[in-house]
């Protein structure tokens, strides 16, 4: 680790450039974050990572004073822990802006100031964060005022199918549904209007519900007399049948 700290690397400095092209703040946000590499890869190897990350950008630096190997190790150390739900893209990202943003470093580079250009790309992470969340609250809101005015333009409709329905048991069941069968065969085709077709439609719906008639219905005293004078029948067919032929 002490060796990747000193050491400068061409090869580790080509393949971050390459990671870097065209990498983005959404990019950053949805690579793994830096405690799940932990967990993967262990302790050591996140450390090595950071480290490598932080030689190339220093090698990157034409300036005389530079942070040395136990600077780099040590700040490695520091966002390691602070930045655990952040990711490695999101550190390789942000040392990418404060090069290529014309950051004056007058001839030094401290950790302090390398620290603190890190914590400002997190500083315009968490401001990227919250007008993502704003303006995916607003979609979210306009999605849902346009379902809201769907469902209300729908809604006449389902509750004219709903009340349309015809209960099976009804007596005239079948002729309730052919003349709504004909009655929109004859408003697609033009022979009736809207008006007409609204018309006839309200009428199978009127014709669909039944009042309870209580005065149609026995008394329990007359429905007792009923069902004997059924079973006295009853008994006098079975007796005939039953009986020898002569």
């Amino acid at each position: 680790m002490r060796e990747l700290a000193s050491t400068s690397s061409p090869e580790a400095r080509a393949l971050l450039a390459e990671v870097s092209v065209g990498l983005t703040v959404a990019q950053a946000v949805a690579a793994p974050k830096l405690f799940q590499l932990r967990h993967r890869l262990g302790e050591t190897v996140l450390i090595k990572l950071l480290v490598v990350v932080l030689r190339a950008f220093v090698d990157s630096l034409r300036v005389p004073d530079k942070p040395d190997a136990a600077d780099i190790l040590e700040l490695a150390d520091t966002l390691a822990c602070t930045y655990t739900h952040d990711s490695l893209k999101d550190i390789i990202l942000a040392l990418k802006e404060a090069r290529t943003k014309g950051t004056k470093f007058y001839q030094s580079l401290d950790v302090s100031t390398l620290y603190r250009l890190i914590q400002e790309y997190f500083d315009r992470k968490a401001a990227f964060l919250e007008h993502r969340h704003l303006d995916q609250k607003a979609t979210g809101v306009s999605q849902q005022a346009a379902d809201v005015k769907l469902l209300g333009d729908a809604a006449p409709r389902m509750l004219e199918h709903v009340a349309q329905q015809i209960p099976d048991d009804h007596p005239n069941a079948e002729g309730l549904r052919q003349k709504l069968t004909i009655t929109k065969a004859r408003e697609s085709r033009g022979l009736i209007t809207p008006e007409q077709a609204a018309q006839q439609r309200a009428e199978a719906r009127a014709a669909t519900q039944r009042k309870d008639r209580p005065d149609w219905k026995a008394s329990p005293e007359a429905q007792q007399q009923i069902d004997k004078r059924h079973r006295q029948e009853n008994r006098k067919i079975m007796e005939r049948y039953r009986s020898p032929n002569p």
